[in-house]
């Protein structure tokens, strides 16, 4: 199950950057393993601190707004490709607006190999693909691996060399004065970004990344079912990682175009026909375009009131797992004509005399027949 990153850091969905960064100062001052030796609280400190490095970044934070973890994966990079090499949280970050470094305790070399990033685009869908599914190509702009230097970032048959600031150390040590005393700190050695060795006869491509960017073009299948937010994974079509890690995956997110005639609900369709009075108290039948193509025959009863809803099963969107539709509903709009000419009128009229007991009242609770704007009207007073 997710977790709720928000929660732990005690801020709405919608904060802002800003409101992260204090929210997690404030607990880090308390919970830090320099101030509060506590197991559990270095443990709520870990959990705190994977929350700030996760709401801080924007592709992480994109996946927890849409119900996944990121972190879930632990060891593997995190969810998808997002990740920092298994490390546990961008304490870092924190750590330089406090005491100047990461906080006590050595890392370590971080590797040259990272792995990649995910990357996300949206693709808009007619109503019709969405039921159908459909294949479509789309255009990608990614890091990959420079062609070059196959990833290893250098020229010809030149090495990396072991860092002359860090000694491969890949950080850092100093001893800074803060609110809490004299506190040891480290930070990623800056000649080399923390990895512990440079690179003095970098690829011409690539400039010792290990990856270049590249627009390329990828066919999507997009499933039969689909609705509007969801997403369709391509493993390891996203960025590739620094040092040419092994890339990420691509997300390709459905949104859903209007359609002119039918308003999804789920697995279910609606839409609405115009019924003049006489086909209402009469009866008839109308056939419309499917979303799937062919037609249905939309049956009108006789004596059909206006806002009545009829119901055609096995009509509406296929179920993305299952296949199996839902259902069109009809809402019929009966339509009362305005203008009458001088035939219609004396035909209304005998029928008026022939409609005996139909006449205009009030409907009160103790009417004959209530089931129109009354009844409505009362059931929503008395909350049913």
């Amino acid at each position: 199950m997710a977790r709720d990153y928000y929660g732990i850091l005690g801020v709405d969905r919608g904060a802002s950057d800003q409101e992260i960064k204090r929210a997690y100062r404030k607990l880090a001052r308390e919970l830090h393993p320099d101030v509060n030796p506590d197991e559990s609280a270095q443990t709520r400190f870990q959990d705190v601190s994977a929350a700030y490095e996760v709401l801080t970044d924007p592709d992480k934070r994109r996946i927890v707004d849409a119900g996944g973890d990121p972190l879930e994966s632990a060891g593997a990079g995190g969810f998808g490709g997002f990740g920092n090499g298994g490390r546990t949280g961008g304490l870092g970050d924190v750590f330089e607006a406090f005491f100047g470094g990461a906080g006590g305790g050595s890392r370590g070399p971080r590797g040259r190999v990272q792995p990649g990033s995910d990357a996300l685009l949206r693709m808009k869908l007619d109503l019709d693909e969405c039921a159908a599914g459909v294949s479509k190509e789309v255009r990608v702009d990614t890091a990959i691996l420079c062609d070059v230097c196959t990833g290893s970032g250098t020229n010809g048959n030149s090495k990396p060399v072991t860092c002359s600031t860090c000694k491969g150390a890949g950080e850092i040590q100093s001893v800074q004065r803060s609110f809490l005393g004299q506190v040891m700190t480290s930070r990623p050695c800056p000649t080399c970004n923390g990895v512990g060795e440079t690179i003095p006869d970098p690829c011409h491509k690539c400039g010792g990344d290990g990856r270049v960017r590249s627009e390329r073009t990828l066919t999507v299948k997009i499933p039969a079912g689909v609705g509007e937010g969801m997403r369709v994974r391509l493993v390891g079509q996203g960025e590739v990682g620094p040092g040419g890690g092994a890339a990420g995956d691509l997300y390709v997110e459905v949104a859903e175009k209007q359609h002119s005639v039918f308003v999804r609900d789920g697995d279910d369709l609606h839409c609405t026909i115009r019924v003049p009075m006489v086909d209402a108290a009469l009866g008839g039948s109308l056939d419309i375009d499917t979303i799937l193509g062919g037609s249905t025959t939309v049956t009108i009863d006789a004596g059909t009131q206006p806002g009545q809803i009829a119901k055609v099963r096995g009509q509406g969107m296929p179920h993305l797992h299952t296949g199996v539709r839902g259902a069109l509903h009809v809402h019929l709009d009966v339509v009362v004509p305005t203008r009458l000419d001088a035939q219609q009128t004396a035909k209304l009229k005998e029928y008026q005399k022939l409609a005996v007991g139909e006449q205009i009242e009030l409907v009160t609770a103790g009417s004959s027949n209530t089931g129109g704007l009354f009844s409505r009207l009362r059931n929503a007073f008395a909350g049913r």
